[in-house]
Parts: structure tokens; C-alpha cells; sequence
């Protein structure tokens, strides 16, 4: 265990201390951690200055809770929880009717991390692992989580934008994958010819919140041989039906 940062460790001990009472004071927290006061003290404006701790201005004497940041950070752990648990029945039930991988991405900044996947029975397959990034620019899903930001969030993004080469077809000129992201919003999908994994293919669809923003994207994925036209017509009908009635359950009306 050494290479276990232990201040990180000790930062984190007094968040947990915090289960026991909901505030807790400098002299508390110095008998529960038993540090040093300097080290305390430290430690504590540090979590308070990052919003990790929010001091109570009301008390006589400095008083300490824990901040926003943690009910931000909470909030997205639970919203990505949530639409997994969504999703995952029709993710399935997708993969049964069209027997190719199908699955669920979300934006983290500048990347597309995948949340979920089911798999194909096929013995020829494409392996994505839960958890993987990729740029917004490169592969459907990530390409329909691009499309659907705003007009001054895609500039800002294309204004630092580098574009690599990942498979044989990641596109690699602006001016086309402008006019992706313009068919992606005007069609509701977009197809992907080995932009992440050459010899790949997939289509991607935007599932919405509530609030009718795009809160992912959900995308069947294989080989390129089994994305003929035909097929391809059939995957997007089908993807956009799984993705209608997942954001059906998430509130989009």
C-alpha cells in the first residue's frame, strides 16, 4: 500500500467523519483524526476552498459541514446510475431484436466515456469495455453527444480542437466533420465507418432528459461487413424506437 498518497488519505477519513454528525468542529475533527493541528488546519481550508467542505458563518466558533461539491458530484454519480438502470432492459431487448452490440455513452467534457454495454452473440464481434473514453470527434456515440451541444459550445470545442487519427476512418478535416454534426442534427442519428476500431461500423441515436437535453447516446456496434444500407436503415429505426422509450422513462415527453 505505498503508493497510497496519505494526506489524500487523511482528506478523505475526515469526509467520512462527517457521517457520524452532520457538523463537526476544528477541535472534533482533531480528536477523531488525531493529526497535528497545523496539518488539521491545512487539510481543512484545502476541502473548503475545492467546496468539499462549507463553513457554518453562523458559529461562534468554526464550525465545519460538508460543501456542494460533494452533492454535485453525488448528483451526477446518481444520474448516471439512474439511466444505466434505465436503459438496460431495452438496451437488451435492442441487442435480441438486431443481434449486434449495443451501447450507452455519456459526456464528460471533451470525451465520450461508455456506461453500459450488452454484447452480441456473434463470435465476431467489436469489444468496447465499460469505461472507456473517446473523443467527441471520433465514432457515432460520441459524434451524437457532439452534435447535440450548443452552436457556441461546438465552436468553443473546434476552436482547441487536434484532430487524430484513431481507425482508418476517423475524420480528420474539420470542414467534414462540421457537415456530420449539421446531417447528425438534421436525420436525429449518425453512422460511423471505422473511427474508432478499423474494420468497425456503428449508428448512433440521442437519448433526452426531462428537460429535452441530451443526457447520452446509445449506439449498435459491429463489424463493418454487417452494416450494408439495409441493415443500416433497420438499426437506426430500431435504435431510435429503444432510444425513444428509454427517454420516455426519463422524463422526456
Amino acid at each position: 500500500m505505498n503508493y497510497l498518497n496519505k494526506t489524500v488519505l487523511k482528506s478523505l477519513e475526515i469526509l467520512q467523519y462527517f457521517k457520524m454528525k452532520p457538523q463537526l468542529s476544528l477541535k472534533e475533527l482533531e480528536e477523531l483524526s488525531q493529526l497535528p493541528k497545523s496539518t488539521l488546519h491545512r487539510i481543512v481550508l484545502t476541502l473548503e476552498h475545492q467546496g468539499f467542505l462549507k463553513r457554518d458563518s453562523d458559529a461562534a466558533k468554526p464550525r465545519f459541514e460538508l460543501g456542494l461539491t460533494l452533492l454535485e458530484l453525488g448528483n451526477l454519480v446518481s444520474s448516471h446510475l439512474e439511466i444505466r438502470k434505465v436503459a438496460l432492459p431495452y438496451m437488451e431487448e435492442l441487442r435480441n431484436s438486431v443481434n449486434e452490440a449495443v451501447n450507452l455513452v455519456i459526456r464528460e467534457k471533451d470525451e465520450a466515456i461508455y456506461i453500459e454495454k450488452v454484447d452480441t452473440s456473434h463470435p465476431v464481434r467489436v469489444y468496447t469495455k465499460v469505461g472507456r473514453s473517446a473523443p467527441l470527434y471520433a465514432g457515432a456515440c460520441p459524434r451524437v453527444l457532439l452534435s447535440n451541444l450548443s452552436d457556441q459550445e461546438i465552436e468553443e470545442y473546434f476552436s482547441n480542437l487536434d484532430l487524430k487519427k484513431i481507425g482508418n476512418g476517423t475524420i480528420q478535416d474539420k470542414e467534414e466533420l462540421y457537415k456530420a454534426i449539421e446531417e447528425c442534427r438534421l436525420s436525429g442519428f449518425t453512422v460511423s465507418y471505422g473511427e474508432l476500431e478499423t474494420d468497425s461500423a456503428a449508428v448512433a441515436v440521442p437519448i433526452r432528459g426531462h428537460s429535452g437535453t441530451v443526457i447520452a447516446g446509445l449506439s449498435i456496434a459491429g463489424p463493418i461487413q454487417r452494416f450494408n444500407q439495409e441493415n443500416i436503415e433497420q438499426f437506426v429505426r430500431q435504435a431510435k424506437e429503444c432510444a425513444n422509450s428509454i427517454s420516455s422513462q426519463m422524463g422526456f415527453r
